[in-house]
């Protein structure tokens, strides 16, 4: 038997490490692909905010200055140009001087949460820009792409899977690999330079953002999201949304969808057609005045006469300016008002999280530590997968014989053994992709095993017919 043999036999910690060696080792050939594809498609997607000022620079951008025209005559020179059939969703007010003002438009022809938008130069009035935008921040159609293909390749819910199938198995693969290298390192001491020393290494000083990304991730992910919304209200940390009925006014405060740019949703829009468009101006003034300060604000028109109008601020750079207050169209009182500073410690760092995630947190210095950490990913799994080329990382039990899941598991003590049984439950339940996803490991192993088995008998099976 050899020494690493007698090593994990003698010790139940050291069939542990072994386990979770032939776990990363599986997580690093099926995971591995669509790990790679995540942190690729999400370096594209941190950097597209500055990619779009030049693509679209003509509709998000103008050289007039002087002063702005009302709200109201810019949304009526956006409805006439769309002409009849369209309904106003949304405005978002020129933020500063040099740019344009955005009027979104529904239609029902139009997919889920899609929109026309039309950017008015707020000086001049020139609709300078006429595409669709999606969700409830109305993101471009560059980003739109990055932001489909990054979440399920293009393939909708269906391909949804595969994002939360990375995100699932990250911290497991991060934090397993750093008991790896904490066993490593007690055992064999450092040795730098050789590949295995830098994907080690990388992975820790990563260690921070793969967690980071794992959890924000999963947030959002369609099976493991859904368990996570429940326990967040269950416990009361969902964020607050401004209550907008004037029939029966009410504190009471429904949840707020913080992943709407991800899941594409948007309330029913107002009808053109009785919309009084100076009503823009009066209710973003009443917004102002109610401390809605910050220079991106999105205001959404009632899709009935018991509904009040919305107005939010959109600014997702810095991380308090993300108030809202609805507004009676009618008298002009304020309904509802909901301040950030008011948020649960679990609602701010939610709203953080997706912010810092999707790299709006801080402008260009989330940017940069997004393409990082992305990128340090990326260059993890292709060590991982040149590691696997040049020699493969089974640990040898006796005879050449190489470990797997069911052989490093027979090692283990019944505690141990079961300790692994119900943690693996219980992520399961919580995250049901990966416990698919590990009886598939299960399975795979189970399968490994028997055609081992089946060519040792076959080979016995030869040498005694030799020896006859």
């Amino acid at each position: 038997m050899s020494a690493s043999s007698s090593y994990l036999v003698g010790s139940s910690s050291g069939a542990f490490v072994a386990l979770l060696k032939r776990l990363h080792f599986y997580i690093g050939v099926f995971i591995g692909p669509f790990l790679l594809v995540a942190a690729l498609s999400g370096v594209l997607y941190a950097l597209t905010p500055q990619i779009e000022n030049t693509l679209y620079a003509h509709a998000l951008h103008t050289e007039t200055r002087g002063s702005s025209l009302s709200l109201q005559s810019q949304v009526q020179r956006a409805v006439q140009q769309v002409g009849p059939g369209m309904s106003v969703a949304a405005v978002r007010p020129a933020p500063g001087q040099g740019d344009t003002t955005r009027v979104m438009f529904s239609n029902p022809r139009f997919g889920a949460s899609e929109h026309r938008a039309l950017f008015v130069d707020p000086v001049s009035g020139e609709i300078r820009g006429d595409m669709k935008v999606y969700g409830t921040s109305g993101v471009l159609p560059l980003r739109t792409w990055i932001d489909q293909f990054h979440r399920g390749l293009l393939l909708g819910d269906i391909g949804r899977i595969y994002s939360e199938l990375a995100a699932s198995w990250l911290w497991v693969a991060a934090m397993g690999g750093l008991v790896l290298w904490a066993a490593r390192r007690r055992r064999v001491g450092r040795q730098p330079g050789s590949l295995r020393s830098w994907h080690a290494s990388a992975g820790v000083w990563l260690l921070l953002g793969l967690l980071f990304f794992s959890a924000t991730g999963l947030t959002w992910s369609q099976y493991a999201g859904d368990n996570i919304g429940v326990l967040r209200a269950y416990y009361g940390w969902s964020t607050p949304s401004v209550s907008t009925a004037l029939s029966q006014p009410s504190k009471m405060q429904m949840p707020m969808d913080e992943h709407a740019e991800h899941h594409l949703h948007m309330a029913p829009p107002a009808q053109a057609s009785t919309l009084d468009a100076a009503l823009f101006d009066r209710v973003l003034a009443k917004a102002r005045a109610a401390h809605i300060d910050a220079a991106k604000v999105e205001i959404k028109p009632s899709s009935s006469s018991d509904k009040a109008w919305v107005v939010s601020e959109i600014d997702r750079s810095w991380p308090t300016q993300v108030d809202a207050v609805s507004i009676n169209p009618q008298t002009m009182d304020v309904v509802d008002h909901v301040e950030f500073s008011a948020y649960s410690l679990p609602a701010k760092l939610t709203r953080w999280g997706i912010d810092a995630h999707v790299g709006a947190l801080f402008g260009q210095a989330n940017q940069l530590v997004l393409v990082v950490f992305a990128s340090g990913l990326a260059a993890m799994v292709v060590m991982g997968y040149l590691m696997w080329w040049r020699r493969r990382p089974t640990l040898p039990l006796s005879r050449g014989q190489q470990t797997t899941l069911l052989s490093t598991w027979r090692l283990m003590n019944f505690k141990a053994q079961a300790f692994v049984v119900l943690f693996a439950l219980l992520l399961g339940i919580a995250l049901p992709v990966l416990g698919w996803s590990l009886i598939g490991f299960i399975v795979w192993t189970c399968c490994c095993a028997l055609s081992e088995c089946r060519s040792t008998l076959l080979t016995a099976t030869c040498d005694r017919k030799v020896r006859k």
